[in-house]
């Protein structure tokens, strides 16, 4: 399954839709996870009619696999160029899957300050869920067996696909 920029393109109008239908003319500030986030983060607030303070978070540090999984071979700073405390936050993020990852942002963002709300938009909800996150927006919802993952390409343009991920001979 693949999706071309045009498909995304019209997930990505709907999602705008959404926030516009929820903020109106104040949206919140888009906080973007790296790198797949940042880029539905970006191409979102383009889209909006008023554009919000953009930000973005590299999670690499407060992953709860990080002893297992290493350290990204590009880690990124993460940039919040507004104040936390207070804000209506929008994370983003291209892909959720367990949750994990979220949990990872959401503790970072709470480095930063302490914001008055933290919601949840993402491109694509696959559902294998280890931790109680859901989103409050989301561009299409699939139903992907364990051993399949969407994997975005981007910047520009953002085109995803399915792939499959090797099965390890232990599992």
């Amino acid at each position: 399954m693949r999706w071309n920029e045009a498909e995304i393109e019209a997930r990505l109008a709907a999602m705008a839709e959404r926030v516009a239908a929820e903020y109106g003319e104040a949206p919140p500030a888009l906080v973007g996870i790296q790198s797949g986030g940042a880029w539905v983060a970006e191409a979102l607030n383009a889209r909006l009619a008023t554009a919000a303070p953009l930000g973005s978070l590299d999670v690499s540090f407060y992953r709860d696999d990080f002893d297992t999984r290493g350290l990204k071979r590009t880690v990124k700073p993460s940039d919040l160029p507004f104040d936390v405390d207070g804000a209506h936050l929008l994370l983003v993020d291209d892909v959720l899957m367990t949750g994990r990852t979220i949990r990872a942002a959401m503790n970072e963002l709470f480095d930063y300050g302490r914001p008055a709300s933290i919601r949840l938009a993402v491109l694509f909800d696959i559902g294998h869920r280890e931790l109680p996150i859901r989103p409050d927006i989301c561009g299409e919802t699939l139903a992907l067996p364990p051993h399949q993952r969407v994997e975005l390409r981007g910047p520009a343009p953002l085109v995803a696909e399915v792939i499959e991920i090797p099965v390890k001979a232990d599992e």
